[in-house]
């Protein structure tokens, strides 16, 4: 993973925040916390993130919540959504929401590293392909 991927990790439970730290910290990339998601929202005002590893159950405004706002304010940004109670119904909404990937707790750390190095590969791609304004189907 670049050294210079941004990534967010919002959690309510510590443990799960401190344990997806310590495995991307050791991938060379910059990690932020948040516990809740008024606070994953703030962090991402201040300044954007590549990657969001986002718990979808918290107290308060859930996950799919914020990730609807960030797909809308931030679109560039991935979000891994990552939850305790996987379900083929939020799964869909999910992925309609705009998330990236969808995970299943317990996570390993092989597995949040497949995730977030999917995420920034996508983010690279899908940057690189958008057509310039204006040029929309120019050959």
């Amino acid at each position: 993973m670049n050294a210079k991927a941004k990534i967010l990790v919002v959690d309510d439970e510590e443990v799960v925040r401190r344990c997806f730290v310590r495995t991307l910290s050791d991938q060379q990339c910059n990690v932020e916390v948040a516990w809740n998601g008024p606070d994953a929202l703030l962090a991402m005002e201040q300044q954007p993130f590549d990657v969001v590893l986002l718990d979808q159950r918290m107290p308060g405004m859930d996950g799919m919540d914020v990730l609807e706002t960030i797909k809308q304010k931030w679109p560039e940004s991935e979000v891994i959504m990552i939850t305790g109670y996987p379900a083929v119904e939020s799964a869909k909404r999910a992925v309609t929401l705009g998330a990236y990937d969808y995970l299943a707790k317990p996570v390993g750390p092989d597995e949040v590293i497949n995730a977030a190095n999917g995420a920034m590969m996508h983010k690279r791609w899908a940057l690189r392909c958008e057509p310039p304004v204006g040029r929309a189907g120019a050959r």
